[in-house]
């Protein structure tokens, strides 16, 4: 496993996260981290949405991740709170275990000229993947780049995690051979991938990828859990396959565990409800970190991998 040393960050590439779940016909509002936008918040704690409504309900409705790159005249529905918070673009994230919808996790983003990273969408189309959609901030040039880009199975980091079927982190995007879009990430100060596969009902095939930058990073750590009953032994635990993190300091000691177990701490609330956590300053948050997102991804009728990020 490597480390990465970055600078401090002042500025994140994702304002809020904020997650949706099931109850009855509507998705209503299971937590987020808002940092200083407390007005927005409060208006996302009162809001809830029917099938097809709103993001949220966007992403329920058609069974996939849905980018939303501006709020003004389109079906967002808390357009206005999210100007005032300064709030420009999101992307919805569906988590479906077989053809239930178990939550939807949200994140936000703040447009400026500073910002710079990524989070993608790539769809399967005849043995190809292409970008479906995305939101990159100031990387105006590696957007262009993206848009002319196509993966087959097992190429780059879209490529290698459908071929595997597994979330995947890439180091040194700017360096890397295996990221084909190297020269362009360089550029744009892109330094850490982490790709993983969206499940959604149907045929259909979509990869996520999330890219961060040095400057204004999506995160200072991200984790990789193996929860496969056939890999870990039993259906209630989960083990660290994979990890990186940007501060000095190996991410783990040959002394730590790395196994999580049903319910116990926050990898562990994952493991045991099936549902994404968006949680801040809490018992239980690595030490020096803030916040953290933990995304459940369910395969073949069981939870397969737990990908979190921390902030």
């Amino acid at each position: 496993m490597m480390d990465i040393a970055l600078d401090a960050p002042t500025r994140t590439f994702v304002e809020a996260s904020e997650i949706w779940v099931p109850e009855g016909d509507r998705l209503v509002h299971a937590g987020g981290n808002y940092g200083i936008l407390d007005e927005f918040a409060a208006a996302s704690a009162r809001e809830s949405f029917g099938h097809g409504e709103g993001l949220p309900g966007k992403a329920w409705a058609e069974a996939r991740p849905v980018v939303l790159k501006e709020f003004d005249g389109s079906y967002f529905k808390r357009t206005e709170a999210a100007k005032a918070a300064g709030l420009t673009s999101a992307v919805a994230i569906p988590i479906f275990d077989g053809d239930t919808l178990k939550a939807v996790l949200v994140v936000l983003c703040a447009n400026d000229s500073e910002r710079t990273g990524a989070i993608e969408v790539w769809q399967a189309s005849d043995d190809i993947l292409r970008l479906d959609d995305g939101y990159y901030g100031a990387a105006k040039h590696f957007e262009w780049v993206s848009k002319h880009t196509h993966f087959p199975r097992g190429q780059g980091l879209p490529g290698a995690v459908w071929a595997a079927n597994t979330p995947i982190l890439m180091r040194d995007l700017g360096s890397g051979y295996r990221f084909i879009r190297s020269e362009s990430a360089g550029k744009a100060g892109l330094t850490t991938g982490l790709g993983l596969p969206i499940p959604v009902p149907g045929d259909e095939t979509y990869v996520l990828t999330l890219l961060s930058a040095r400057g204004t990073p999506l995160a200072r750590r991200f984790e990789i859990w193996d929860a496969r009953s056939a890999k870990v032994g039993k259906s209630n635990e989960a083990v660290l396959i994979d990890g990186i993190c940007a501060r000095e300091g190996p991410l783990w000691s040959d002394e730590d565990e790395r196994r999580a177990t049903a319910w116990q701490g926050l990898i562990g609330k994952v493991i045991g409800s099936g549902l994404p956590i968006v949680e801040s300053k809490v018992p239980g948050l690595a030490a020096g970190f803030d916040s953290v997102v933990a995304l459940p991804i369910h395969q073949g009728g069981e939870l397969s991998h737990v990908v979190a990020w921390y902030i």
